[in-house]
């Protein structure tokens, strides 16, 4: 259970920096998507250039949320999709 709260808050946390950087305007509840769906993204390619160890907490695991969560808005705005509006 608490791994999902961390997901959550890590995910709420990415996406207002992200939603922020990129001047987009979500609810709160698509903000915690973006973060989220930025972490998985985020993830992925730091566990490709450095295996994960013992520990489950990775050091630039918020920065790279953060930038995949950038990578998908930018990938939204270019194909057009649009997220509901405030």
């Amino acid at each position: 259970m608490l791994h999902l709260i961390w997901y959550i808050l890590v995910g709420l946390i990415a996406g207002i920096i992200a939603k922020s950087i990129m001047h987009a305007h979500l609810t709160i509840f698509w903000t915690i998507v973006l973060g989220i769906i930025g972490s998985i993204i985020g993830g992925a390619v730091t566990h490709m250039f450095v295996p994960p160890r013992d520990q489950r907490f990775h050091p630039a695991g918020l920065i790279f949320s953060t930038l995949g969560a950038i990578l998908v808005l930018f990938v939204c705005y270019k194909l057009k999709i649009r997220f509901p509006h405030v």
